[in-house]
């Protein structure tokens, strides 16, 4: 993620800012730019001065404190933005706690959305392409018969259960389920991996190198995950697997390994933005880093991300210790899961050639 600035002011904003908190000015997303620009109003339409002769509305969802993405004026009968066109179903917001725990979970899908259109993969809606198309159902439990909504992915629609959004919620399934990191957008990137297995991996030529790394997809899924909550995960099982879970199923293990490498991708951005280069003053050779001057939405070698990573992950740990919080982090990476991370980030970049059917 990056830092912006307000062009009236020079003020620091936020990707989630809707206003310039110094100058009051109007803020919006400009996605296909990467862009947060400051806005002026003229008969309905905004622009900026950033921005020559274009002219913007926001997107739909804005009416509902939900969104500050912004739409070309002249994109005709659009009405929402790159990221709200693949809403299929939200709660009903006429319940005032239904609408802020969806506003919660937009927010955490706009970060989702940072990072798939960073690195230009794929997003096409179900009208575009009826099959693999992506698709998001916000769906609150039935307080008629108490079945609650499980959070998942089927054929490229995301369903995300609406009491994700509740802290209180997330934190009782998190320590019952006894997973050591639980959060919206954890669940965003997760279940986003499986969509992104459908379409970058099935059938294609990089099954054979997923295959290796991962294990074999065909063995029955139902019955795995059965296995799983039976007796857990192997012994050992963080030297081969970045969480317990992961050991599940291989479409598990690409899941959560393709969640970490946006985590790791978009906070070590983060970090180049704010200028933090983490270096223990220990005489640990592997916790010195420079500043991070690289763009790790464009760096094709994983080493040089994890290298910065590494260091930057043990920071951010030990920061949140010194406060009385969990670590952020709470995760090992290993020899063979840095392997399966750069398979991901090769992967994700669409490299002609980059998997041959010989792997």
């Amino acid at each position: 993620m990056k830092l912006f600035s307000c062009i009236h002011c020079g003020n620091t904003v936020y990707f989630e800012n809707a206003v310039c908190e110094r100058c009051g000015h109007q803020l919006g997303y400009l996605p296909d730019r990467s862009a947060l620009v400051s806005l002026v109003e003229d008969g309905g339409l905004w622009s900026s001065p950033a921005i020559a002769e274009d002219a913007f509305v926001f997107c739909a969802n804005a009416a509902h404190g939900a969104c500050n993405w912004l739409i070309p004026a002249e994109a005709g009968g659009d009405i929402y933005c790159a990221a709200c066109r693949h809403n299929e179903t939200i709660p009903d917001l006429a319940n005032p706690a239904n609408l802020r725990r969806w506003q919660t979970i937009e927010r955490a899908k706009k970060r989702l959305f940072y990072s798939l259109i960073r690195l230009d993969l794929p997003l096409h809606t179900r009208d575009e392409d009826s099959q693999h198309g992506l698709a998001f159902r916000f769906l609150a439990d039935d307080a008629q018969t108490t079945e609650r909504v499980m959070t998942g992915h089927d054929n490229g629609i995301i369903t995300i259960a609406l009491s994700e959004a509740d802290d209180a919620e997330r934190e009782y399934r998190r320590t019952s389920m006894n997973e050591p990191y639980r959060t919206l957008l954890g669940h965003f990137r997760h279940e986003i991996g499986h969509h992104f297995w459908d379409l970058l991996v099935a059938e294609g030529p990089a099954l054979a190198a997923f295959r290796s790394l991962f294990g074999d997809e065909r063995q029955d899924y139902a019955q795995a995950l059965d296995t799983y909550y039976a007796n857990g995960a192997p012994q050992g099982w963080s030297q081969t697997h970045i969480s317990a879970y992961a050991t599940a199923h291989p479409w598990e293990d690409f899941a959560e390994t393709f969640a970490h490498a946006l985590h790791i991708i978009d906070t070590v951005e983060m970090a180049a933005a704010f200028g933090i280069g983490a270096r223990a003053r220990t005489g640990d050779a592997g916790l010195d880093m420079a500043p991070a001057e690289l763009d790790p939405y464009r760096e094709p070698d994983m080493t040089k991300i994890i290298d910065n990573w590494v260091p930057l992950a043990s920071l951010i740990n030990n920061l949140n210790r010194a406060v009385g919080q969990a670590d952020a982090y709470p995760f090992v990476l290993s020899p063979s899961v840095i392997e399966k991370l750069a398979f991901i980030n090769t992967l994700v970049r669409q490299k002609p050639g980059a998997f041959s059917p010989a792997v």
